[in-house]
């Protein structure tokens, strides 16, 4: 592949091209055979710390970022807000620079407030300290990793051998559940409509309103569909993606209760009929069992794909952490 790898930080995925979607999938793919060897380890970026600053609760990214530094030969430090000096009072920027002043190389964040990973990498480059920040999920945002984690998974059903964004071309992909508050569902579209694939996206009319539809990515060569009933989005799709419906916003009424959700929104084995015969189901967790999917259904290895999605967040992972790594300061 002629193109070179040009990001310093992974914020958002809105203005990605095709090309950069490929070289993580092609380099995720050799990452995915060195976890498939007996050492499951090289020194890639042996020598440069890796922080993990999360500000929120996290178990499957924190722990997958971790492992993925970690099997590259990084040096790893984990930040936990509780047990922190934000407790005294002290601010985020000052957490970070004090990561900084201890060698951090790359920052990996995440906030329950939308735009500081931004905020601290825009404060980096203003240092002009040559520390890459990755975004793992930012408030109502984006959660990068996730969307590129579920593009690989996709992508290497399609092609194991040799996954890219091509292989998506005109497959339609439905997306269901809680796409208001979902910073997942938000990084998906752009790299799903990216790659070619036709989005239908599904939910309540409170979980998806109107302005979802204006939703444009820089190089959008797929479709997007709104659709406040289950079944269209449905009808002959070749992968469909439950989303976490958010317990903690029900505070806010927007649903009558969950039992009801699940009547109308909820995949079930018997909802998948509509789909193509070979569908297959994602979620990126955590998921509520007999609420977005039943039970049997995200067990049932012959539909489900939430396994691999976890399994591939290791090699994604990776693949971002040596990207940004190795990359030159522009």
């Amino acid at each position: 592949m002629d193109v070179t790898w040009t990001r310093s930080h992974i914020l958002d995925l809105a203005d990605w091209t095709a090309a950069e979607y490929d070289i993580v999938l092609q380099t995720a793919c050799s990452f995915r055979d060195v976890l498939a060897g007996r050492t499951k380890k090289v020194p890639a970026l042996q020598g440069q710390v890796v922080t993990n600053l999360f500000f929120e609760p996290s178990t499957r990214t924190r722990s997958s970022f971790e492992l993925a530094a970690k099997r590259l030969s990084a040096d790893v430090m984990n930040f936990a807000p509780g047990s922190s000096s934000l407790t005294k009072g002290e601010t985020i920027l000052d957490t970070a620079k004090t990561y900084l002043a201890m060698g951090a190389d790359i920052m990996v964040i995440r906030h329950q407030q939308a735009g500081v990973p931004q905020f601290i990498a825009s404060e980096m480059d203003r240092l002009d300290v040559g520390v890459k920040v990755l975004n793992a999920g930012d408030g109502q945002h984006e959660h990068p990793s996730q969307a590129l984690l579920d593009l690989y998974t996709i992508a290497t059903l399609l092609d194991y051998e040799k996954p890219c964004v091509e292989h998506l071309k005109g497959k339609k992909i439905a997306i269901v559940g809680d796409i208001l508050h979902s910073r997942v569902a938000r990084s998906n579209i752009w790299s799903l409509t990216a790659a070619g694939a036709d989005v239908h996206l599904a939910g309540p009319p409170t979980l998806l309103p109107t302005l979802f539809s204006g939703m444009k990515g820089a190089n959008q060569t797929g479709s997007l569909t709104l659709h406040w009933e289950l079944e269209p989005a449905l009808v002959n799709a070749d992968f469909v993606m439950a989303l976490r419906l958010q317990k903690e916003r029900m505070t806010a009424h927007l649903l009558p209760s969950l039992r009801e959700y699940h009547q109308r929104y909820g995949i079930t084995r018997d909802r998948l009929k509509s789909c193509k015969a070979e569908v297959k189901v994602l979620h990126p967790g955590p998921v509520n069992r007999g609420v977005e999917i039943s039970s049997d259904l995200m067990d049932d290895p012959q539909f489900s794909l939430i396994q691999q999605q976890v399994t591939s967040g290791v090699a994604i992972r990776m693949a971002l952490l040596y990207l940004i790594g190795t990359s030159e300061d522009p």
